[in-house]
């Protein structure tokens, strides 16, 4: 506990009552608060812990006794039994802000912050009838109180049928702000039965493509907003479903729409992306060859770009994608003044593709400054040129 400073104004905790909620604001006890503050700081403290820690038990009921429950089974430890209301209204305070936590109301941050308050309660709880609360502990428990808890609106339970109902409609899709809230702000169980829906969706084939278009779109948003824990139960769910069948061009950009991609097995995402290396092999890297470059290589950015390929099979893609860029000597035919023959369709995205994984591909360009065929190609100027221009790219 730091010192004790008298806490003799409101004004010395600046603007914090006034970030509470209108509905709390309009409480008797956010005003008894308000009046004891500068008399009896300690009292004030728990006071408003008090409030937070009601507030709290009211959203978890929001949410519902049945997620509520689920979540104190699902972490370590385990946390007592929710079966009815009763049993949260019966929760200990510390076990009620780590269900919180685990519901999604609180972040990790928050999590350990209201835990810290707690404590500074319960060593005020403990002192003699003389004590004052230092100024820091009243700084620190109403700004975590409010901030935390006495400022957030209750959490609205994003509920699978609104999702579903998002992805079948027939027109352009949009997700707005307080859907994307409460998405990231649901618990672990939620976010996974959402989830596995829209993956399931966007890999169905008895799916309208709208439909399915519109699932994989949805994926795209609410990747950054997934937990990775709810990513790896999801991601085990594919795998099981997959089981030994060889990953498919679909299948990958599903899963990277979901940032499901990096759990999946590394010797069929290695065997998924060496059979593009063929396909890429195939086509060829010649500029003749550019109607089909495009619509090969954009496919790499649904792929998760070229971080997501396993480092064995990542420098012979590179390798390609460097040779179609540099191109070979023009200055002959109909393109007599150009002193570069390139495909035009494929160098913006492979500028793309290495300027989005130049930390992960740096390297492999460097190496291939001593390669035998990127040499010979660099023999003419204009061609080495272009070639200096993607070791740009990748050290920038």
């Amino acid at each position: 506990m730091a010192s004790s400073v008298a806490v003799t104004s409101i004004d010395e905790v600046p603007g914090l009552m006034e970030r509470i909620r209108p509905d709390w604001q309009a409480k008797n006890l956010i005003e008894r608060v308000r009046r004891i503050l500068p008399v009896d700081p300690s009292s004030a403290c728990q006071r408003l812990f008090n409030a937070a820690v009601r507030d709290l038990k009211d959203k978890v009921l929001i949410v519902g006794v049945g997620i509520a429950g689920e979540a104190a089974r699902a972490g370590n430890p385990k946390l007592p039994p929710i079966q009815n209301t009763e049993d949260v209204e019966h929760y200990s305070t510390a076990n009620l802000i780590k269900l919180a936590y685990r519901i999604g109301l609180l972040s990790r941050a928050e999590w350990r912050k209201m835990t810290r308050v707690y404590d500074i309660r319960k060593d005020l709880e403990h002192e003699d009838s003389e004590y004052e609360a230092a100024f820091e502990d009243v700084v620190y428990t109403f700004a975590t109180c409010i901030d935390a808890v006495l400022s957030k609106d209750p959490i609205t339970l994003i509920e699978v049928s609104e999702v579903k109902q998002i992805i079948e409609a027939s027109g352009p899709i949009t997700l707005d702000t307080r859907l994307l809230s409460d998405f990231e702000h649901a618990p672990d169980q939620r976010q996974q039965e959402i989830l596995q829906i829209l993956v399931s969706t966007a890999l169905s084939g008895s799916e309208a493509d709208v439909v399915r278009e519109n699932a994989y779109l949805v994926l795209q948003e609410l990747r950054e907003l997934t937990r990775n824990g709810v990513r790896l139960a999801v991601a085990k769910i594919l795998l099981d479903r997959l089981g030994r069948t060889p990953l498919d061009e679909l299948t990958v950009r599903v899963a990277h729409a979901a940032g499901l991609l990096p759990y999946l097995h590394k010797g069929q995402r290695k065997d998924f992306f060496a059979k593009q290396l063929v396909k890429l092999t195939g086509i060829g890297h010649r500029w003749t060859n550019h109607e089909e470059h495009g619509p090969a290589l954009r496919l790499f950015e649904e792929f998760g770009g070229l971080a997501e390929i396993p480092n064995d099979i990542k420098p012979g893609i590179v390798k390609w994608m460097v040779r179609c860029y540099i191109g070979e000597p023009g200055g002959y035919g109909a393109g007599i003044n150009r002193r570069v023959f390139y495909s035009n369709s494929a160098a913006p995205i492979i500028e793309e593709l290495f300027l989005n994984s130049r930390s992960d591909i740096q390297k492999v360009v460097e190496d291939l400054q001593s390669d035998e065929d990127i040499r010979r190609s660099c023999g003419d100027e204009h061609v080495n040129r272009r070639f200096q221009e993607l070791l740009d790219i990748v050290s920038s």
